[in-house]
């Protein structure tokens, strides 16, 4: 248990009922972390925290809209009375698919509330306490999108930049304070929105689509989200003390070996 061990931290995580946010929430808890998840959707962010529930984890459940600044604020406010917040977690995010012409006014900005503000407002919430308690660890999820250009993926680049460049901002303003932040940047990964994706845009060819899918990457497969909880956990854990200010691609090889 000592190796990247969580035991006694305090983690929040956003968009931690599904995909990648969940597979964070269930490997932090198994590493002795009491978590929080914070999800929009109270029926999978009530399922996340049964599941950690019956692996013995420590979890509570929060709903919460990551767009919306009082909201955010409260819910923070709430968990910080309990203990301090060691660990944050900016996985919450919508996806996209378009370019700039076929990218409405709407889109955009539904895509700046989510993955944008929503990661601002997190931070702005949460990093009052961190300074209070000494320190803190930050993962904002960016995308490989963020670095490299994709097809038909405008607003969706255009907001995981975001994320990324915040990610800078926050381990300089705030290293004197003992705030570490990084960013992780999945390429594909195999989760339940690729398979509903597949199955609404492709009906009778999903398979076929899946195998172009998970080939796009060098590497020959989509990642699982374990993987990228694997990297989170590591990124939160004391064994990475001297790492921040960095982006951590997850992507099979894509944004060096594509090309």
């Amino acid at each position: 248990m000592s190796l990247f061990s969580l035991k006694g931290k305090t983690a929040v995580i956003t968009g931690g009922g599904s995909g990648i946010g969940k597979a964070i929430a269930s490997r932090f808890a198994a590493r002795g972390a009491i978590v929080y998840v914070l999800d929009f959707n109270n029926e999978e962010g009530e399922r996340s925290v049964e599941e950690i529930r019956g692996n013995e984890g420590r979890a509570e459940f929060h709903r919460c809209d990551v767009s919306k600044q009082e909201e955010v604020k409260q819910v923070i406010t709430t968990i910080a009375k309990a203990g301090p917040i060691n660990i944050l977690v900016n996985n919450a995010g919508v996806a996209h698919v378009g370019n700039v012409e076929n990218t409405t006014e709407e889109d955009m900005d539904r895509l700046y509330q989510v993955n944008s503000k929503g990661v601002y407002n997190c931070l702005f919430a949460v990093i009052p306490y961190m300074k209070n308690n000494g320190g803190g660890c930050i993962i904002n999820m960016a995308s490989i999108a963020s670095v490299v250009g994709l097809a038909d993926r405008f607003a969706y680049s255009m907001s995981k930049g975001a994320a990324l460049t915040m990610t800078y901002s926050i381990a300089k303003d705030y290293l004197d304070f003992g705030i570490r932040c990084n960013s992780i940047s999945p390429a594909r990964i195999h989760t339940p929105f690729v398979d509903g994706f597949i199955a609404k845009n492709y009906p009778g060819k999903e398979s076929e689509m899946f195998e172009k899918l998970s080939q796009s990457q060098p590497i020959g497969r989509m990642g699982t989200t374990e993987e990228v909880a694997n990297l989170a956990l590591y990124l939160c854990s004391d064994e990475a003390s001297f790492v921040t200010g960095t982006n951590f691609p997850i992507d099979g090889g894509y944004i060096k070996l594509n090309g």
